[in-house]
């Protein structure tokens, strides 16, 4: 069984994102790692190449700046990663980087890989997410995050990334036939310094909205207080997160008792907490 890891990045060192903790997450179930490297306004390449793996291949593109609207340029960007997987891989591990995986889950997922390898009717592996926000210590309880994603799929590039790159569909847009798995993707999106955290957010403000990014200035930070709910977060991090978990320097702290939502959504949430069923929620997936 040949497994490649896919991923795309640009600008890494600007909006400070954990794409080597991503990469190397992954790397020790990967036979390879399929990089699309954009064209950066920073030292992007120099980081990747610090990690210092003969798995990694690097392939160079440049992003189509008419494609930021609805966030699309990003799944162009992950498709040009998954076509440059070669025939002889069986197995597709897509990471964004942002994501982690921690090291407890990888078994379990080389023995779903292994056990389905050959199943004609799973399409790709379903994992289930903890999002992080304001610190490394607090995770989002709410429903406004998403539950489930796919990241890893078949070698068939009938695949494509969908939308914004969330997910994947097929070039029919039918959704993708998966087998869900007891493992998760930490999602580091928003955890950083609130000043590359705003410095982050007018730009992807420009990949859903278009128009010209518009820089924070010096001393511009992010507000988290907007947040609607919180939990601690229970566990331990993935040790190459380690030393940006020891290393944070800001201060975020959340009243836990505190939720900012609407009568109706609070219904919704008590029905998710007793019963585990999010009421209309988005399913970009067929469970099989």
């Amino acid at each position: 069984m040949k497994v490649t890891g896919f991923s795309f990045i640009r600008n890494a060192v600007k909006y400070d994102y954990p794409i080597v903790e991503a990469i190397t997450s992954i790397l020790p179930i990967c036979d390879d790692f399929q990089l699309a490297l954009g064209n950066s306004e920073d030292d992007t390449e120099s980081l990747i190449k610090g990690i210092n793996s003969d798995k990694i291949k690097i392939t160079r593109t440049t992003w189509d700046d008419t494609l930021k609207k609805d966030g699309k340029v990003l799944a162009v960007e992950t498709d040009k990663a998954f076509d440059s997987i070669p025939s002889d891989t069986d197995w597709a591990f897509y990471i964004q980087g942002d994501e982690v995986v921690h090291e407890k889950y990888l078994p379990i997922i080389k023995d779903a890989m292994v056990k389905y390898k050959n199943d004609k009717d799973v399409d790709g592996l379903l994992f289930q997410y903890e999002h992080f926000f304001g610190s490394y210590e607090y995770v989002g309880d709410s429903r406004r995050w998403y539950r489930r994603e796919i990241r890893i799929i078949k070698n068939n590039k009938n695949i494509r990334s969908y939308r914004d790159a969330q997910g994947f569909r097929k070039r029919d847009n039918s959704k993708l036939k998966v087998k869900e798995i007891d493992a998760y993707i930490y999602h580091y999106g928003w955890v950083k310094n609130p000043i590359f955290q705003q410095r982050k957010s007018n730009y992807f403000h420009t990949l859903w909205n278009g128009g010209t990014s518009q820089e924070a200035s010096d001393g511009q930070t992010f507000d988290y207080s907007f947040i609607d709910s919180l939990a601690l977060f229970k566990g331990t991090h993935p040790t190459v997160m380690k030393p940006r978990v020891q290393n944070q320097s800001w201060d975020f702290k959340f009243d836990l008792n505190k939720k900012q939502y609407s009568l109706r959504y609070g219904v919704l949430m008590f029905i998710e907490r007793l019963t585990g069923w999010r009421i209309g929620e988005y399913k970009n997936f067929k469970k099989v």
